[in-house]
């Protein structure tokens, strides 16, 4: 899988064209995605991934992203394309006249262009779903919609993840959401109640739900059950919000390894302590709820 970030790095000609935000990769996005696996198998030529990072929504109104662009390169590899071509979304990009766009996509040759029923293209997003056909000896049109009938959209997800509804998004996106970072040096408070955690820098831009979670962490060991606490520490006025981890039934050194954090099951809101015992109690409770869920 190549990844650039310009049409005209590819010598690819004849191509299934796939274009889309793809914030979070969920299932809108995959019925596209799996789209232009088929049809590029189909027609025997390359399919290729037109992406924008960072998200234009967070572009323009700085609304965190569900997916790290390492992240959606990561679920792109599973529908196999020939290339990805991922275009810094900045000031000069929204700018850049519709006509532009479509010079730079018509290099690839696309035999087929898929797409969602609102993209738009182009400085003040002049750019339609006619000018794109033009461009084109096909042109599919997908509206993302779920089994059930509702709209999926990135922004939707992202409003169930703050509000800490896990299992929703989870839903939405066909797996469990997930976070990677850097273990990094904690205070180790955790260690000294009997609860130690991994502590992870994530990056700031990233959405996270606020609260705590069941989750299973990928380490350089394997997949380990674990609890999750994110956000503000309510006993802990002053520290700024973490992702700390408590792996169960793990003891190995963690510090600078990469871990992925899998949101399985939300267990309850943050909350504030009157002391460290009321804690203790309280994420013994927690710790029985996770392996209750991950271990039925």
């Amino acid at each position: 899988m190549q990844v650039v970030s310009r049409a005209s790095e590819l010598s690819l000609k004849q191509t299934v064209l796939c274009i889309g935000n793809f914030d979070g990769v969920h299932l809108g996005h995959q019925m596209l995605l799996n789209y232009m696996q088929t049809e590029a198998k189909a027609k025997g030529v390359a399919g290729v991934i037109l992406t924008f990072f960072p998200p234009s929504k967070h572009f323009f109104s700085q609304s965190p992203f569900l997916s790290t662009q390492e992240e959606k390169l990561e679920l792109f590899s599973a529908f196999d394309p020939a290339a990805v071509i991922v275009v810094p979304f900045t000031e000069a990009f929204t700018k850049t006249p519709k006509d532009v766009f479509l010079q730079d996509i018509a290099q690839l040759e696309p035999q087929t262009i898929i797409v969602g029923e609102n993209f738009r293209f182009g400085h003040e997003r002049k750019g339609n779903l006619y000018d794109l056909s033009k461009h084109t000896g096909r042109l599919e049109v997908f509206n993302l919609k779920h089994g059930e009938g509702e709209a999926i959209s990135s922004t939707r997800i992202r409003e169930l993840l703050l509000g800490g509804e896990i299992a929703e998004v989870n839903k939405l996106l066909g797996r469990d959401y997930s976070a990677s970072g850097n273990v990094i040096e904690g205070d180790k408070r955790g260690r000294s109640i009997g609860y130690p955690t991994a502590n992870l820098a994530i990056d700031r831009h990233k959405a996270l739900p606020y609260g705590v979670f069941a989750v299973r962490v990928k380490t350089p060991l394997g997949m380990v059950d674990g609890m999750a606490n994110v956000g503000p520490r309510p006993s802990f006025p002053n520290d700024p919000p973490a992702l700390e981890v408590n792996l169960f039934d793990f003891d190995a050194p963690l510090y600078g390894e990469t871990l992925t954090v899998y949101f399985v099951a939300a267990l309850r809101k943050q909350q504030k302590f009157e002391g460290l015992e009321a804690l203790k109690a309280q994420l013994a409770r927690d710790k029985e709820k996770a392996l209750e869920l991950l271990r039925p």
